[in-house]
């Protein structure tokens, strides 16, 4: 309970009796954040004290390469230890976003000290991060605008120097992140076709995709599956930005497609694919 009082204070600047109160009516750190943040009197009554420099620049320099300017792999894995957070987890990618990360594992001082700032909370501190990265998990998982803006930048990151494309195994890797993390939470919610259309009864309905199936996990699969059966051997970024949009709209029977629109042909040849399938299963 410490551990998660001292997260709290540190992420809200509330006291230690106040972080206490929320955290014992809530449980979770995460819900008691959201909580927290969503009760106008209480945010705009704490204090709003600033992350601290130096102490960022001091963490910046126990992860960095002992002879290099950045941190790279190395110290990356050390940071992912202490925040005791899997190398491999989905919230990293919205850390590489904050922080505007040049590469995998690899941060630069201004980008680490600019985006932790930016968060808006005293993350200057192990358990500060920890909190925020709880914070960010939430967002992307529900927060579509911002879901989009982690997705298309880990193309950008990842991609490998003077190339244009993402190889596929890694597209593949990343996907796999992100997707089910995007259905999960709601960012990737399915917009149904009366709500591309702006039916104002679809829009203020019970979801923007009430009433039709839309994007499954099953699908994701049939995706991966597809790609390796064309021999495509990476991923454009037009296609990468264009299957997240494919993702929220498609219907789960494939057949609210508009063909002539501006998709990308490996995603006109994947909607053939699919409905190959979906008929194949009700055979």
């Amino acid at each position: 309970m410490d551990d998660k009082i001292a997260q709290f204070s540190a992420v809200t600047g509330a006291s230690a009796k106040e972080a206490r109160r929320y955290l014992t009516k809530y449980k979770r750190l995460e819900q008691a954040l959201d909580a927290y943040f969503n009760n106008p009197a209480a945010a705009a009554a704490a204090p709003r004290p600033a992350a601290s420099t130096s102490k960022l620049n001091a963490l910046f320099d126990k992860y960095k390469e002992p002879d290099g300017d950045d941190i790279t792999v190395d110290g990356t894995i050390r940071l992912c230890e202490d925040l005791a957070v899997n190398p491999e987890d989905v919230v990293l990618l919205a850390v590489a976003y904050e922080l505007r990360s040049p590469a995998m594992g690899q941060w630069t001082r201004k980008g680490w000290t600019d985006g932790w700032k930016a968060l808006g909370c005293v993350v200057d501190a192990v358990p500060a991060m920890k909190a925020a990265l709880e914070t960010l998990r939430n967002q992307m998982a529900t927060d579509t605008d911002y879901f989009r803006r982690v997705y298309n930048y880990t193309f950008e990151f990842s991609r490998p120097p003077g190339q244009r494309s993402l190889g596929l195994d890694m597209a593949q890797g990343f996907w796999a992140l992100l997707i089910p993390h995007g259905l999960a939470g709601g960012a990737l919610a399915h917009v149904s076709a009366a709500a591309q259309e702006g039916d104002e009864d679809a829009v203020m309905g019970a979801g923007a995709g009430a009433g039709e199936d839309g994007w499954k996990s099953e699908h994701t699969d049939w995706w991966f599956a597809f790609l390796e059966k064309s021999g495509a051997k990476g991923v454009s970024k037009d296609v990468w930005q264009m299957f997240l949009e494919f993702v929220r709209t498609i219907d789960g029977r494939f057949e609210q497609y508009d063909a002539e629109a501006a998709w990308p042909s490996t995603i006109d040849d994947f909607v053939e694919y699919a409905r190959e399938r979906v008929a194949a299963g009700r055979a």
